[in-house]
């Protein structure tokens, strides 16, 4: 089984304006809804990909109901604590650029923490996986993820996937978790880099990342592709296939799918890299979460 915990999910509000002015009115051509929250995002491209999942989370509120019902619409097994607040409202507009507005999110307590930690023993077997993602509310500390961890370290043989920036991610690395996903820029914020270096210079600082703990390290580079640190000593770069951007969120998420995904599968590294790439190129390529027939095609293109 594959666990997600997603400590900060979303009602994200998609709006189409064609050429949005600052500081004046703007009418919208189109817009939807749709939940969101890394964990989650995680688990429904999971979902498509035919792979057994649960999603773990905290939710609050009338927009904690929607994001309840809505995931429990799309078939998603889940168990969300109710806490205090509201869940976020994300704006995510697109128009000349995209432009995302997202909220704080709503109150967890350690209360609420303890009750997840039971939920996640009671759950958790050999070979399972468990995905921590995103980002948390304002109220907690960003060693919220690296205290999750340490409360689990018993549980044996389970592979950990980390994807968050700064503190949240760093403060995990003590606990070795299996893999960790930054993107190029929380890379460049991890060590102060004022721009982004070339391929080898992202392989030296995921080996950094492994020196901190992390057993294997991707780092996501957009429409670049992914470079791959792996605890066999291994350096891989993948190039991403090309395609006309229609919606970046979401697509780091579908990687992280993706690559569970085929490591499961396969066992290979630069498969499941590959594999992964393939699914945040297809995400990005679509309006929504990407199908599994669009990521096959979209790999098709990288062979």
């Amino acid at each position: 089984m594959i666990y997600t915990v997603t400590f900060n999910p979303s009602l994200d509000y998609y709006v189409q304006v064609p050429n949005i002015k600052s500081g004046a009115v703007n009418r919208t051509s189109g817009e939807r809804f749709a939940v969101g929250g890394k964990g989650i995002n995680v688990s429904l491209a999971l979902k498509e990909l035919e792979e057994q999942t649960f999603a773990f989370g905290f939710v609050g509120g009338f927009t904690g109901e929607y994001i309840k019902e809505k995931v429990t619409e799309l078939g998603l097994s889940h168990d969300f604590i109710e806490v205090k607040g509201l869940s976020r409202i994300n704006v995510k507009i697109k128009s000349n650029t995209e432009t995302d507005i997202n909220g704080s999110g709503a109150e967890i307590s350690e209360t609420d923490i303890n009750k997840l930690i039971r939920k996640l023993k009671a759950a958790l077997l050999p070979d399972d996986w468990l995905v921590v993602s995103g980002s948390v509310p304002a109220n907690l500390s960003p060693s919220v993820y690296a205290d999750l961890l340490k409360k689990l370290k018993n549980i044996k043989n389970i592979r950990i996937v980390v994807d968050a920036s700064g503190k949240l991610l760093t403060e995990t690395l003590a606990y070795h978790p299996f893999l960790i996903k930054p993107n190029v820029f929380e890379m460049c914020e991890i060590f102060s880099l004022s721009s982004v270096p070339d391929v080898e210079g992202i392989f030296f600082c995921a080996r950094k990342l492994q020196d901190m703990g992390a057993r294997n390290v991707i780092v996501s580079m957009g429409s670049s592709g992914a470079a791959m640190v792996t605890e066999t000593s291994q350096s891989i770069f993948v190039r991403a296939a090309r395609g006309q951007l229609v919606n970046s969120v979401g697509a780091g998420d579908s990687m992280v799918a993706g690559f569970i995904h085929e490591y499961s599968r396969a066992g290979s590294y630069f498969s499941a890299l590959n594999y992964a790439t393939a699914a945040g190129s297809a995400c990005a390529f679509t309006k929504n979460l990407a199908t599994k027939e669009q990521i096959e095609y979209i790999e098709s293109l990288m062979l």
